[in-house]
């Protein structure tokens, strides 16, 4: 069976946003849905949406990184993989288990010049949650606008 990619956008987006425009024009089969309101009414529409899914490729932005990683800890066995873009995961919302690290492959692209999720905060807590971290810092903003649209996505969304 193949995977199944999502794409949960940040905060304030939609799924037609920038980044999920993106996607739905260079891979149609991904799933990309609109979350609102508060991160608990967010994180039930996202475990309905990927109900009796697995084989699972978590592409989540800002606020949306932060819904895929506990997403994650709940369903470690479901995801094979997530990339993370200036993930959120600063936020109070952010449950990490000090106890137990994420063992599936984590990419996770913030940008240095990032003035809504602190970079060097993240990064601490990446490298305590995940123990398959690939960290890349790269010159650009939060919503790294520059870097986004050059990033190998054929690439990055295969299993490794």
């Amino acid at each position: 069976m193949g995977n199944t990619l999502v794409f949960i956008h940040g905060l304030e987006s939609t799924g037609q946003g920038t980044k999920g425009r993106f996607f739905a024009q260079r891979f149609p089969e991904m799933i990309i849905e609109d979350y609102t309101g508060d991160f608990k009414t967010r994180m039930n529409k996202l475990n309905s949406v990927l109900n009796g899914k697995d084989h699972l490729i978590l592409v989540g932005s800002s606020y949306g990184g932060l819904m895929a990683v506990q997403f994650a800890m709940v369903n470690e066995n479901r995801v094979k993989k997530m990339i993370l873009l200036a993930p959120a995961l600063n936020l109070e919302e952010f449950e990490a288990d000090s106890n137990r690290q994420l063992k599936i492959p984590v990419v996770i692209y913030h940008g240095a010049d990032d003035d809504i999720v602190n970079p060097p905060v993240v990064k601490d807590i990446a490298f305590r949650c995940f123990s398959s971290l690939e960290y890349h810092l790269v010159k650009d903003d939060h919503v790294l606008h520059k870097t986004f649209p050059l990033l190998d996505w054929k690439n990055l969304l295969l299993i490794d």
